[in-house]
């Protein structure tokens, strides 16, 4: 059976925008997996931890016959492969990839929350994802365009013109 996910993709170490595009083709090389949407790219200030460089963000679509805490561990499996340290929370990464929606899901467990607790206050998360589903119903959140209206946190820039 077949499941979609948003996932949210971050780098500001080591040629970010290189890791973000490695990070689309690691998603749609997992197994059971197929990358159906990606957005621009966007620049951002970072969040928490101020003195590091901007962030590259972007989101992906994908297709997945991964279970939400099987996915998890295939992302941070992925983050591994990309040199991703956990120094401090919202420490510099070369690969930052996080579960945003898995279908309609409302999950809190130890290891995982869908959908992602601080996407609603996130605008490098809700516009490129804006860009993939401009319509979409976030569970327990509600539309997606009025959390974008709302989202009082820094504003991310895209870097290309138009969405690949």
């Amino acid at each position: 059976m077949s499941h979609i996910a948003f996932i949210a993709l971050g780098s500001n170490l080591d040629d970010p925008q290189q890791h973000i595009r490695q990070g689309f083709i690691d998603l749609g090389a997992l197994p059971q997996t197929h990358l159906s949407g990606q957005s621009r790219l966007y620049r951002s200030a970072p969040v928490g931890y101020a003195h590091q460089p901007d962030f590259i963000n972007a989101v992906a679509r994908i297709d997945t016959g991964f279970a939400p805490e099987a996915l998890l561990d295939a992302l941070l499996a992925i983050e591994a492969r990309h040199g991703r340290q956990r120094e401090f929370p919202n420490s510099p990464r070369t690969l930052d990839l996080d579960i945003l929606l898995y279908d309609d899901c409302l999950l809190h467990s130890a290891r995982l929350t869908i959908p992602h607790p601080r996407m609603g206050n996130r605008d490098f998360v809700l516009r490129p994802l804006h860009e993939l589903a401009p319509n979409l119903l976030v569970p327990g959140l509600g539309p997606l365009s009025l959390l974008l209206n709302q989202c009082q946190s820094q504003q991310a820039f895209p870097l290309e013109a138009s969405v690949s």
